[in-house]
């Protein structure tokens, strides 16, 4: 069992930074890479970016591609997302969920946080 806890959420103005972080807990942490998800109020969920698990793969979805960088920690058990020049269009609940395999997408994702708010206005 994979326990993920997502932190660094917040109110941001348009323009700001904000990183998020992702703490991985539990026996098999080590074999999955990891992914940022996110969900704004009446829409679905969609990707954001994703991390394989010794960090030299990623991959980013076009809306943030340039603005958003994921990373990892691997002694830490703990992997990034570091967002900048924010819009009002990145406001949602973030979530980050381990991903057995990053090699095309749709990615399937095993575990998952709670989410962590982000708030982006203009």
């Amino acid at each position: 069992q994979v326990q993920l806890v997502e932190s660094g959420g917040g109110r941001a103005q348009a323009g700001d930074s904000l990183r998020l972080s992702c703490a991985a807990t539990g026996g098999t942490v080590r074999v999955y890479g990891m992914g940022w998800l996110r969900q704004a109020p009446g829409k679905e969920r969609e990707f954001v970016a994703a991390i394989n698990w010794s960090g030299d793969s990623t991959d980013y979805a076009d809306s943030v591609k340039g603005r958003c960088t994921i990373s990892s920690v691997n002694a830490r058990n703990t992997v990034y997302l570091q967002m900048n020049s924010l819009k009002p269009e990145d406001a949602a609940v973030y979530s980050c969920a381990a991903v057995p395999a990053i090699r095309s997408r749709p990615y399937n994702y095993d575990y998952w946080g709670q989410g962590t708010q982000v708030t982006v206005s203009s």
